[in-house]
C-alpha cells in the first residue's frame, strides 16, 4: 500500500479495512487480520495498526473479542458508507465541482467515465 502524504497513516489503514469490508472481502462477523498481520502486510509499525482498529472500533466498524482477535461489525457496511458518504459530500465533492465547473466538463461525460469506470474495474 503506498501511503499519501496529506492524511495520517492510521487513517488512510482504516479506509483500507472499510475498503475491505464494502467490497464484501471481510463480512459481518467475520475475524479481519490481527494487529500484527496486517502491520507485516502493509510494513507499518503494530501500533499504528492498533490506533487503526482503535478508531474503527469507536465508530463501531469492528469489534473486538477478548483473546480472540477483531470481527467486522453486523451492520459495518451501513456505518461505513454514512460515514464516508458525510466527508466525502463536505471534503471532495466541492473540488470535484470546480474541476468540472472550470474545465467546462458535462454531466453526460461525467457519466459516461463513471459507467466506464464501474465496468472496468467492479464488474463481476
Amino acid at each position: 500500500m503506498e501511503f499519501k502524504n496529506n492524511e495520517a497513516i492510521y487513517l488512510q489503514i482504516a479506509d483500507y479495512v472499510s475498503e475491505h469490508i464494502l467490497l464484501g472481502r471481510w463480512l459481518p462477523d467475520e475475524k479481519i487480520l490481527s494487529v500484527r498481520e496486517l502491520a507485516a502486510t502493509l510494513e507499518v509499525n503494530p501500533n499504528t495498526v492498533m490506533r487503526s482498529y482503535e478508531q474503527l472500533q469507536q465508530s463501531e466498524v469492528i469489534y473486538n473479542k477478548r483473546g480472540m482477535g477483531f470481527f467486522v461489525a453486523k451492520d459495518a457496511v451501513v456505518r461505513i458508507k454514512k460515514d464516508q458518504k458525510s466527508r466525502f459530500l463536505k471534503h471532495e465533492l466541492p473540488s470535484f465541482f470546480r474541476s468540472i465547473y472550470l474545465l467546462d466538463i458535462s454531466m453526460d461525460e461525467i457519466k459516461e467515465k463513471y459507467t466506464e469506470y464501474k465496468n472496468e474495474n467492479y464488474s463481476k
